[in-house]
């Protein structure tokens, strides 16, 4: 009965480890019907990206700015009106006066107005340039804690399947010398309460690994089906220095100059267009009086200035005042993030160090121990001491070089640094 149990936990063991090496997931796949695989960071943002509100929204937007600018471009702030006017006086004398007029009504730009009009949509095709950017690389840090906390949870789950490989091995061993009479009963029941406490770990840190990839699958969503690859794939470190050019930075140096070119653009329409207007008529004065045409020009001059002018003023000022602040503040805690991804990045390294040679250190002793507990020359609480010294050495070994690996991943995010 106790081969049978075996034998089933090495089949469930077995296919526990193809699931988490090759699980399934879906993957978005763009413009193609074959599957596509998932291996890094990039590959789980490219994926996230295409699924996200503003990629889809893009090209609109885009169409949008440009037509924007052709407008700032036109001869004219608005499109020119046509005017069609006709008198008579048939409803009252009936002495067949008739005037009939059409006109041209044409907008006409004030002084700056179409340079800063332009200058204008140009901020503002910058602005969703750096805007787009900005936004990638907050889709990129939740992609970079998700792939991470996903290998977080892959090495649980094969350090306790090891741990557990090795408490059901020397459980094993203690009852066949249990049988044999060289060890107490009591020693088997500590032998299988060991495997017990290991296979309880093992069942929850398959759990863990199966959310983890559960929240990496519904970022990608789903149209076809892949494979995740589980390793590791990390990142090159960034440059050991602060980066000129930050997503963050330049998403809010962008709206700071569209805020000031607005309250530029603002203080020249202090009015209304003026139009000009041509206008060109034919009236008669009774039945025989033959027609007689003439031609009008004018120009509207709206007044200007008041209260709404002013508030207009007034909004755009403080809208270019608000994202100068900004900038400063974000400037700020963009360089402290980075100086503290720097210092973890750091400490992770020499962790990483300590934690393999622990190990090393770990693993052979266990062989040194296991070898004496064969030739009985050491009690079991001992050899189930050493053994669990060497798990957790194996266990703190993987996450040490996970936790690296994910401390690049950040200091690339503090530099402002997509996937790559």
């Amino acid at each position: 009965m106790y081969r049978r149990e075996k034998w089933n936990y090495k089949r469930q063991l077995c296919a526990v480890a193809a699931f988490s090496v090759c699980s399934v997931i879906n993957v978005f796949a763009q413009n193609t019907n074959q599957p596509r695989q998932i291996q890094s960071v990039k590959d789980i943002f490219d994926a996230t990206w295409l699924r996200q509100p503003e990629a889809q929204a893009l090209e609109a937007r885009q169409q949008a700015l440009q037509a924007q600018k052709r407008a700032a471009a036109a001869l004219t702030p608005e499109p020119a009106a046509v005017e069609l006017n006709s008198k008579s006086d048939q409803w009252n004398r009936n002495l067949g006066a008739r005037e009939e007029q059409i006109a041209i009504a044409v907008p006409m730009w004030l002084p700056g107005e179409r340079s800063k009009s332009s200058a204008l949509a140009e901020a503002q095709a910058n602005a969703l340039e750096y805007q787009i950017k900005a936004n990638q690389l907050r889709v990129a840090g939740k992609i970079r804690e998700d792939w991470w906390n996903l290998h977080r949870a892959r090495i649980e789950q094969e350090v306790t399947a090891d741990q557990l490989t090795n408490a059901r091995r020397l459980a094993d061993d203690v009852a066949k010398r249990v049988k044999a009479g060289d060890l107490a009963q009591s020693d088997q029941h500590q032998a299988e309460g060991a495997a017990a406490v290991a296979e309880s770990a093992y069942a929850m840190a398959q759990a863990n690994l199966e959310l983890a990839i559960q929240i990496i699958q519904s970022s990608i969503g789903a149209t076809s089906f892949s494979m995740l690859d589980l390793s590791e794939s990390p990142e090159l470190p960034p440059s050991a220095e602060y980066p000129q050019v930050h997503a963050a930075l330049m998403e809010l140096q962008a709206r700071s100059d569209v805020a000031e070119r607005t309250v530029a653009l603002a203080t020249t329409r202090t009015r209304a267009n003026p139009e000009f207007t041509i206008a060109k008529s034919r009236d008669r004065g009774n039945l025989v009086d033959p027609y007689s045409s003439k031609v009008t020009i004018g120009i509207r001059l709206p007044f200007g200035g008041g209260p709404r002018y002013e508030a207009t003023v007034a909004n755009a000022q403080a809208e270019a005042t608000q994202a100068q602040a900004q900038l400063s503040l974000e400037r700020d805690r963009t360089q402290s993030i980075w100086r503290i991804a720097q210092a973890k990045a750091n400490a992770a390294q020499a962790q990483l160090k300590a934690a393999e040679r622990r190990a090393k250190l770990a693993l052979e002793s266990r062989t040194f121990f296991d070898k004496s507990f064969q030739l009985g020359e050491s009690d079991l609480p001992t050899r189930l001491r050493i053994e669990a010294e060497a798990v957790e050495a194996r266990r703190q070994a993987a996450l040490s070089r996970i936790e690296y690996s994910a401390s690049i991943s950040a200091l690339r995010q503090a530099a402002g640094l997509l996937p790559q």
